[in-house]
């Protein structure tokens, strides 16, 4: 079976240097906020393109405590999507916020701009666009409608290291941007991991302290906060990582586009890429309208591995319905009975693509 992902072919790649930044930190014996992790955040906001990056434990606190940071609360509107993964909107409603959901672009599977105003309200805070599969969302539309209703933005890029929009790399448009450092993304830590990046000086020093229960300094307890740090190992991990993702995010380009070449000529939908974008495919992710039959012969008959993201949007989501969020969209719904990620990761051999695309070729053949 041609497995999803494969991390074990990461750890060779780099296995000795990975061991030795581990070591590194085994012999400073510094693990919480210490030189790696503000090493790091001063790392990564560069390549982003930020003045500050703030370390948390996980993408999904870096969504809620940017929310929280902005004052997002009991009363307040986030308007955003659910084709994406639940921790988006978890985190609005975590903080006793009410998510209002807007529909996707049927070929960037991103938040349509177009639909954002009508829902726009006087509760309305902040909008929380996701880039998701590693496609920008359109945020010149967003960022001009948040001008216009003076609202903030929040950028869900935990699927996005590197993906870039108009030759800026996303994160570092909106207000704040979240990342994700979960092992499979395109930038992954040796386990959990997540950084908030802005150009806000009081966004960050507030982050900082959300991040640490609270604390503006040891002892002295400011506001409500909690633990969500960044250790001093993954950080350590991730530093030696990123000098490796444009090199990583440009082979998955050229997967991408081996893909694009072996199965255009197919029924099946292929990924987009606007004239504003360059993708850095997270994901590669194919539509077809027997996606399941598709899925089960790749499984079952061509040994590869294949996953659905999302097959359950959130907004049907049992605990969402049972809040009472049954919004029309669409197609948002379609997506989630149509879409299909296929195998895609910097490591995969031209040979392994051109496997798939002809295992992809054969089923599509045979359940047509």
């Amino acid at each position: 079976m041609m497995p999803f992902f494969d991390l074990k072919r990461a750890h060779t790649e780099m296995g000795i240097e990975l061991m030795a930044v581990i070591q590194r930190v085994m012999e400073r014996g510094d693990y919480i906020l210490s030189e790696e992790t503000a090493t790091f955040e001063t790392e990564f906001s560069e390549y982003i393109g930020t003045k500050w990056g703030v370390g948390m434990n996980s993408g999904s606190d870096a969504l809620l405590l940017s929310l929280q940071a902005l004052g997002v609360g009991k009363g307040d509107e986030v308007i955003t999507v659910s084709h994406t993964f639940s921790s988006t909107v978890d985190a609005v409603v975590r903080l006793g916020a009410k998510p209002v959901f807007v529909d996707v672009d049927p070929e960037t599977f991103c938040m349509d701009a177009a639909s954002i105003e009508e829902k726009i309200s006087e509760k309305t805070k902040a909008l929380l666009p996701v880039h998701i599969y590693g496609h920008p969302a359109d945020m010149d539309a967003i960022l001009q409608l948040a001008e216009d209703y003076n609202l903030f933005v929040v950028e869900d890029a935990c699927q996005a290291h590197g993906t870039e929009h108009d030759g800026r790399k996303v994160g570092g448009l909106g207000h704040l941007g979240c990342f994700s450092f979960y092992p499979t993304k395109n930038l992954g830590a040796g386990g959990d991991g997540g950084m908030v990046v802005t150009n806000n000086e009081e966004m960050a020093n507030k982050l900082k302290m959300l991040r640490n229960y609270g604390l503006k300094e040891k002892h002295h307890k400011e506001i409500m906060g909690q633990n969500s740090r960044l250790d001093e190992v993954q950080a350590a991990i991730l530093r030696a990582k990123l000098k490796h993702l444009d090199r990583w995010n440009e082979r998955r380009r050229m997967i991408a586009n081996q893909y694009n070449s072996h199965l255009e000529d197919t029924d099946l939908v292929l990924p987009t890429e606007k004239e504003y974008a360059q993708h850095a495919y997270h994901l590669y992710v194919v539509r077809h309208a027997k996606r399941d039959l598709l899925q089960n012969y790749l499984r079952d008959k061509a040994k590869i591995q294949t996953m659905v993201h999302y097959p359950v949007p959130v907004h049907q989501q049992e605990i969402y319905r049972k809040m009472g969020y049954t919004p029309h969209l669409p197609i948002t719904e379609k997506l989630s009975r149509q879409v299909l990620s296929l195998p895609m990761h910097p490591w995969l051999t031209d040979e392994e693509v051109s496997t798939v695309a002809k295992g992809v070729r054969g089923c599509l053949d045979a359940i047509s």
